[in-house]
């Protein structure tokens, strides 16, 4: 009798303190619902509803230290400071979100991938690897996770329709691979009180013939970069410059052309997110076997509008650029446009958009209103229309096979934390990294619109389907896109040609599929590739590769800022 006594004083008791924990952790809940994270798309009761839900799915994994990694992004620095404490408060699950660059978060994942050792719980990766998971089937396809062995961390209410991404982390299976955690565009960014002013618009007009202007296409962006360069000159006697971008021989570079600048020129195919059969790496798939990236394979990355996107770049970066921008990084240029001398960029991350809008630069109001805006991204003489015409860079939460369990679960119900309705309007304002339908289309964001210099106007127009990231005809992300900045660099630096340069990357390109297909490793849906024919076979058929242009500079053409900003609405 006395050891059943104690037995159940000991249970009594263990009820009194569990009854305590989760009355603390609804207290922690509730004072961070009411003073983090507002706004919300939800009522505050609604939000005290769903961390209860998250209290109550974390109850067999309290105490628990799970590590998870990111690149370092204002959005993520908010997650790693911020919601992961918040996480830990209310769920008493404890997380250490690491920031590190983007190119260590995937050789993390890849090392994780080789050797089946659990580095991380869980992963914030770009869905361009979406063509890689798949092949590879090293990561946990969340339709299936969601249905099965995480259903009890799944959270009812996560809304997977509200995601503007998730037809980015899809494979061709079907199935949801990635869960988009942030993501931003890339546009094409302008001086809009410079393009508004009438005398460099009497200027404009009447030595090309047509408004000053967002340009539609390369050619009008390259008048209008000749223009503030040679022409303008100066505005309030400093130097002033029509275009900016960077050259340096660094992965970055690599980002730079990956990041859809082929596609922004016309070479791929037709089709959104990404084109068929032929995509914006240049690279083929026939049905879900990449067949070549050389034109003589049936890909386009060494075909004519590759080789012009990469000559348009080198000859923009030397004639209308700043003199240093040749030798600088993608993190050195960032910052240059907010300095005040530059007119235009085409290459341009919304992730910028927070740090531009800051009280003091030259490119701000007094008022806080910008002085600039961003627009979407004229395209090149081959682009068709059918065909994306950006890059949407998306950071998608990523679970490996190799976890095991119960920290995957608990990982996913951190990962579900932060793109919970709860805290994503709150997190959208801080890193403005939009993955939710009702976040942008929010009140609160109506409000802030005119300080944010179009960013919402984009977000809600319907041009942003055309902004995608890589897709499914890259089978091996990690070992394709380190080939990329080697090969651009040396036409950067002047030692090959646009045409050797691209000529030696479409054949690495072919190497390493080779390699994989030869190695076997992908399965059905691996490299199969094409015998090499004449050149001349492929750029008859239709579509991409497509055949060298008579006139690669048709006459330019833009549009007033304010009109395509109505045409949205």
């Amino acid at each position: 009798m006395k050891s059943r006594y104690i037995g159940g004083a000991l249970t009594a008791v263990a009820l009194v303190l569990s009854a305590g924990a989760a009355h603390a952790d609804a207290a922690a809940a509730k004072n961070w619902v009411e003073n983090e994270f507002q706004p919300s798309t939800l009522s505050k009761a609604d939000q005290m509803k769903e961390m209860e839900w998250f209290t109550k799915a974390a109850e067999p994994f309290k105490g628990m230290e799970i590590n998870v990694v990111s690149e370092t992004i204002t959005t993520h620095e908010y997650e790693s400071k911020t919601l992961a404490k918040a996480f830990y408060e209310i769920t008493g699950i404890k997380v250490n979100h690491d920031l590190i660059g983007e190119g260590d978060v995937v050789e993390k994942l890849q090392t994780q991938m080789q050797s089946g050792k659990n580095i991380y719980d869980a992963y914030i990766n770009d869905s361009d690897l979406i063509g890689t998971h798949y092949r590879y089937q090293q990561v946990v396809p969340l339709s299936d996770w969601i249905a099965g062995e995480g259903a009890d961390v799944s959270n009812p209410d996560l809304d997977l329709g509200d995601f503007i991404g998730t037809s980015f982390t899809t494979g061709p299976d079907g199935k949801l691979y990635q869960l988009p955690d942030q993501q931003f565009a890339n546009l094409y960014w302008f001086r809009y009180d410079w393009f508004s002013d009438p005398d460099i618009k009497a200027k404009f007009k009447a030595k090309y013939g047509y408004d000053l202007g967002v340009p539609v296409n390369w050619s009008a962006y390259e008048d209008i970069a000749d223009f503030f360069t040679n022409d303008v000159k100066e505005i309030d006697g400093k130097p002033v410059y029509g275009h900016m971008d960077y050259g340096k021989k660094d992965p970055s570079l690599g980002w730079r052309f990956t990041d859809a600048w082929l596609s922004m020129a016309g070479a791929g195919d037709k089709n959104i997110p990404n084109g068929i059969p032929v995509d914006e790496w240049g690279i083929r798939m026939e049905g879900c076997s990449p067949v070549g990236s050389s034109v003589a394979r049936g890909g386009a990355t060494n075909g004519p509008a590759a080789v012009y996107s990469v000559a348009k770049y080198v000859d923009w970066l030397k004639a209308y650029a700043p003199p240093s921008a040749p030798g600088m990084t993608f993190g050195e240029a960032g910052p240059v446009p907010a300095q005040g001398a530059v007119a235009q960029q085409i290459f341009w991350y919304t992730a910028f958009t927070a740090d531009m809008v800051k009280d003091g630069l030259p490119v701000v109001n007094e008022d806080g209103t910008p002085k600039w805006r961003m627009a979407p991204s004229p395209h090149g003489p081959y682009w068709e229309e059918g065909q994306k015409l950006g890059y949407q860079d998306a950071g998608s939460w990523t679970l490996m096979k190799s976890t095991p369990v119960d920290r995957r679960k608990a990982a996913w119900l951190y990962a579900q934390f932060t793109v919970a309705k709860t805290v994503s309007l709150k997190k959208s304002h801080v890193g403005l990294t939009f993955v939710r339908e009702s976040d942008i289309q929010h009140e609160s964001f109506t409000e802030r619109a005119p300080k944010l210099g179009g960013l919402i106007e984009f977000y809600r127009s319907p041009a942003r389907l055309q902004w995608t990231p890589t897709g499914i005809n890259v089978p091996d992300y990690p070992k394709l896109a380190q080939l990329w900045w080697q090969n651009i660099g040396d036409a950067s630096s002047g030692a090959k040609t646009p045409q050797e340069a691209m000529d030696s990357l479409a054949a690495a390109q072919d190497k390493v599929l080779g390699r994989l297909e030869r190695a076997g490793v992908q399965g059905e849906c691996g490299p199969k590739l094409n015998e090499e024919k004449e050149a001349s076979y492929w750029l008859n058929q239709p579509g991409s590769p497509k055949a060298k242009l008579a006139n690669e500079k048709p006459q330019g053409e833009t549009v007033d800022y304010d009109e395509l900003v109505k045409s949205w609405n």
